[in-house]
């Protein structure tokens, strides 16, 4: 039995996309589904249930998926007893912003502890303009911020967008288009921490509306706050309108604690990126590709959660 084929079958019951599991294994999602193919062909059984539109395995993936995984990792410790696995351990110091924290970092954790389980995670979080001068100064191994850093030291790879809305506590506001924008004004808004890129768009918005309500830009009130947590709890205290991404509000929206309001524009997209030494180690360029995968697997997740909750 072909050993690649069942790490292929773990890996997509771990991430449940075809998409994802191509990025990981570095493979297209043809090739992938190809293996899967084969190997239910070799099993006689169907491991993958191709009737549902969402990932979903059949019982009988279900039931083979743990003795799949001990194959797998019986075959990992094989190749690096032989020496012909390159061993990924070692401590991976890491940075990242809190708006990492309140959405995929512990699907990230988790998949590096699955597939990698001798690295070591020193795990640090700060504003993105820390976590920049820590990366330069080799203080850290790897970051992930918002934007890029324009280094020919650092190579930069956008990750993750997430867009932003207006969003308030039910009931704070009327929720028609009619005045809107003057009734936001008149309430604090609350953003990002002090001169990052979404609170610097996010004020010249604001601005912007100010002087279309015949408004001075003084005379509206923006509190800013690099906590995530420390935003969603003022919105739910009903303290003001918040612009940040609704992804971070999931739950509330669903529930609805939480309301998008209806006010254009928009703040722009927080773009978050993963950044690295151009010269990295095995170990960083590991991580690294696992952060794109474990972002992919949670974006998914999210909005399967979501479509399910409607």
């Amino acid at each position: 039995m072909n050993t690649r084929f069942l790490e292929t079958f773990v890996t997509l019951a771990e991430l449940e996309s075809f998409r994802a599991t191509a990025r990981a294994l570095h493979a297209t999602p043809a090739t992938i589904s190809l293996r899967i193919k084969s190997l239910e062909d070799e099993l006689k059984t169907d491991l993958v249930d191709r009737t549902s539109t969402a990932f979903r395995l059949t019982t009988a993936g279900q039931s083979l998926l743990g003795l799949a995984r001990n194959v797998v990792d019986a075959a990992r410790a094989l190749r690096e007893a032989a020496g012909q696995e390159v061993v990924v351990g070692g401590k991976l110091r890491l940075g990242v912003i809190e708006t990492v924290v309140h959405s995929w970092l512990s699907h990230y954790i988790t998949y590096l502890n699955a597939n990698y389980p001798k690295l070591d995670v020193d795990l640090t979080v700060d504003s993105s303009s820390v976590l920049q001068r820590r990366l330069l100064s080799g203080e850290l191994d790897l970051v992930i911020r918002v934007e890029g850093i324009d280094s020919t030291k650092i190579a930069s790879s956008a990750i993750a967008s997430y867009p932003v809305r207006w969003i308030a506590r039910r009931g704070l506001l009327s929720r028609r288009a009619t005045g809107l924008a003057l009734r936001v004004l008149q309430r604090p808004i609350v953003t990002f921490g002090r001169g990052t890129a979404p609170q610097v768009a996010l004020e010249s918005i604001v601005h912007t509306l100010a002087r279309q309500e015949n408004m001075r830009p003084e005379q509206t009130r923006i509190t800013c706050s690099p906590s995530v947590a420390a935003i969603v709890q003022l919105v739910r205290d009903g303290y003001g309108v918040a612009g940040i991404p609704s992804l971070f509000v999931a739950k509330e929206l669903q529930s609805g604690e939480f309301v998008e309001l209806p006010l254009k524009p928009v703040p722009p997209p927080i773009i978050v990126s993963l950044c690295k030494p151009v010269d990295a180690s095995v170990m960083v360029n590991a991580a690294a590709n696992a952060a794109h995968v474990a972002c992919s697997a949670y974006s998914k997740s999210i909005k399967k959660d979501f479509l399910e909750g409607l």
